[in-house]
């Protein structure tokens, strides 16, 4: 059975033909992600912010669900690495006006574009386009549905490795919204495979998967406890437009109990740090006394993001010409 049948995600050498989902990959790969990352990180710093590693290659942005930060950090990303970018405007593409998926993208294929970045309100999105397209082209998932977040997740693991080093020694609370959050789902897998030494998801039961546990994290409602000596806390994002029903009594109420507030991270180390995906909702789940404190780490996470998209780009279009052969589908 080849890697391919095996991870989707994989061509038959092992390395990296798409990236869709943290899930089912090892942390050899996760790790490679991070060290990439990290060769790419002063480039931003650089008098003249390129390298030439994907010149002559096309990206192509397809957002079916609005987004800046992540659309602009995918574009400034694949820029740096010297590549050609179209961004897609959906909402005046031929899709509104009744072509298909399928027809877009082959379409698109025909302009001879070499990968898509795609984020899609539908869990699965992302995996179907994969499915589809022709054996030269690779897909990176920027966000489906409820399923997953993988480079928002990355960027949050480099930033963490930056700041803490080994995971093995970590106590890693996130807070929040799980139940309807792709960046928690993302965030809980990569931790795990990365060896953290314990993941703790700190939320009402209203917004907790069923079983979560299964996913190798210890569950809090109350969030003293919950942050309780953790050394890194990463708020989330209360996703109203995913919710369904009143799953809350207010947002007020919420802050209230589960807001990162001064008062509440004083029950993680001194030295934590907090963190959070954006965008902020102050006075939701973050206090602006935290979110603006200096154990914030929420721009570099940005700025982070930037090197390890580019690294997963690099990773995706660095397959040498022919490496798809042989592959079983």
């Amino acid at each position: 059975m080849s890697l391919r049948r095996q991870n989707p995600q994989l061509d038959s050498e092992g390395r990296l033909r798409h990236f869709l989902s943290i899930e089912g990959l090892g942390r050899t790969i996760l790790t490679e992600i991070l060290d990439t990352a990290e060769s790419f990180a002063g480039v931003g710093s650089q008098q003249v912010k390129k390298v030439p590693l994907l010149r002559g290659k096309t990206i192509v942005n397809l957002f079916f669900e609005a987004s800046t930060r992540t659309r602009t950090t995918f574009e400034l990303a694949a820029k740096r690495l010297s590549a050609d970018v179209l961004n897609i405007n959906i909402a005046s593409s031929a899709a509104v006006k009744g072509e298909s998926l399928l027809d877009m993208l082959h379409n698109l294929e025909a302009m001879q574009s070499d990968l898509f970045v795609v984020r899609h309100s539908e869990s699965g999105a992302a995996h179907f386009i994969a499915r589809h397209v022709a054996p030269h082209v690779s897909v990176i998932n920027a966000g489906d549905g409820r399923h997953a977040h993988p480079t928002q997740a990355m960027l949050d693991m480099f930033t963490i490795r930056r700041h803490k080093g080994d995971f093995g020694q970590l106590r890693v609370a996130i807070v929040g919204d799980i139940m309807h959050s792709r960046v928690a789902r993302s965030q809980i897998h990569a931790l795990t495979t990365l060896g953290t030494a314990e993941v703790r998801v700190v939320a009402p039961a209203t917004l907790l998967p069923t079983a979560v546990e299964q996913l190798g994290v210890h569950v809090f409602h109350d969030l003293a406890e919950g942050l309780r000596d953790c050394d890194v806390v990463i708020g989330l994002r209360l996703q109203r437009e995913r919710m369904e029903g009143a799953l809350l009594p207010s947002e007020e109420e919420f802050f209230e109990r589960y807001g990162l507030t001064e008062r509440a991270l004083a029950h993680a180390r001194p030295d934590a740090i907090v963190m959070h995906p954006g965008p902020i909702n102050r006075g939701v789940e973050i206090d602006s006394a935290v979110a603006d404190g200096p154990q914030a780490v929420i721009l570099e996470q940005v700025t982070l993001g930037i090197a390890v998209r580019m690294a997963v780009m690099s990773m995706v279009l660095g397959r040498p010409p022919g490496a798809e052969q042989g592959e079983t589908t």
